[in-house]
């Protein structure tokens, strides 16, 4: 049984009375400790579709199985709480909160879950380089170091999954890759599940399967051009 089973998405927006269809009857199967990158142009559907993946937008049509569980036929507060205890997320803005240090930024997930654990949180900024950061304000860090920080925070529940939308886009290419590099290394080292957006077919260099969305459908990079 694959960790992540799509079957038959859609989604789509109405914009006025013009209708704007993103996803068209995807399919899509992701094993454990698998790392795909979901690539193409802006517009494409790829950040709906991690999106839909990771239980932050339900479908029009189709199912998400994690681990065989239906997630969209929880309630809201099942899949707040699956999604706290098995994935986390990193995005292209960091998204820390200004007035918490790196130390307390990665203890949020933690706390939200019940179980916060300092030590655990230090252990995280320790494996992303940051163990002389602890108490620095984001204001303080460097781009590369916030989105240090934010991988620090997406590992300390070590989660099944980590989904990453454009997690190098506000870096420059030479801090994105070692971004990435650190991104990969980690989830590998714990055999997590890595699902990751980005534009820039680069990077997806560093992926077990490269995935090209393309007007709502998904192909293999050996046949993006269909």
């Amino acid at each position: 049984m694959s960790l992540i089973q799509a079957t038959n998405l859609h989604r789509g927006y109405s914009v006025g009375k013009k209708r704007i269809e993103v996803l068209h009857g995807i399919d899509l199967s992701i094993e454990k400790g698998e790392k795909i990158f979901l690539c193409g142009p802006s517009g494409a559907g790829k950040t709906t579709l991690m999106y839909t993946l990771a239980g932050l937008e339900k479908p029009e049509q189709g199912t998400v199985h994690i681990d065989g569980q239906d997630l969209y036929q929880l309630s809201k507060k099942q899949q707040a709480k699956l999604r706290n205890a098995r994935m986390s997320y990193i995005f292209q803005n960091y998204y820390l909160m200004p007035e918490l240090t790196a130390l307390e930024n990665v203890l949020v997930p933690a706390m939200i879950g019940g179980k916060a654990n300092k030590a655990a949180a230090q252990n995280a900024l320790d494996r992303v380089g940051l163990s002389h950061r602890y108490d620095h304000l984001p204001t303080e860090l460097s781009g590369g170091e916030q989105q240090r920080v934010a991988i620090a925070r997406a590992l300390v529940n070590k989660p099944e999954i980590i989904f990453a939308d454009e997690p190098t886009g506000n870096l420059d290419s030479q801090n994105g890759e070692q971004v990435m590099q650190l991104l990969l290394e980690l989830t590998s080292e714990d055999h997590t599940t890595l699902v990751v957006v980005t534009h820039d077919l680069t990077l997806a260099k560093h992926s077990d399967r490269t995935l090209i969305v393309k007007d709502g459908n998904i192909f293999t990079e050996a046949t993006a051009t269909v």
